[in-house]
């Protein structure tokens, strides 16, 4: 279609479109779409939707409060995740989301506190830990996630 061809038609065709209706006739309706391009050299092939999906080790993680106090929290205190999120302030679930959802899909945050109280464990059969400080600056909190991989 040339440009004069579509500018007649623009109006007609996108209130077409927009109702559900084939304004390029018979021939379009039948037209099956173009099979996807095959993959780029080094790139994998897509995941055929009938093929068995892989499934990711499950985990269940737990938050220790290890250093101060504040109103919602305590040293000592222990939350289970996600299970009673709710008793997190939203300061410390905030500063501790990112290093959460890294955890979740078995990653590992590359630092380890080496030569500090907060020195952490990575063991990814096993427990794995991240210290995480609360960003208010009224208190100083700071929390310990521990993952633990479920069978």
């Amino acid at each position: 279609m040339n440009r004069r061809e579509f500018l007649k038609c623009s109006g007609a065709c996108a209130g077409a479109s927009m109702a559900g209706i084939s304004v390029a006739g018979p021939s379009a309706a039948g037209q099956q779409p173009p099979p996807p391009p095959p993959p780029l050299p080094g790139q994998a092939a897509p995941a055929d939707p009938r093929s068995p999906q892989v499934l990711r080790p499950r985990y269940e993680f737990e938050v220790e409060i290890v250093e101060g106090k504040c109103e919602p929290h305590q040293a000592g205190q222990t939350i289970k995740y996600p299970d009673e999120k709710g008793r997190i302030c939203p300061w410390l679930m905030d500063a501790m989301n990112g290093a959460i959802r890294v955890l979740e899909h078995g990653g590992t945050l590359p630092w380890l506190y080496a030569g500090t109280p907060y020195q952490k464990v990575i063991d990814p059969n096993g427990l794995t830990t991240e210290f995480i400080r609360c960003p208010d600056p009224t208190r100083v909190v700071v929390a310990k996630i521990s993952r633990r991989r479920v069978a």
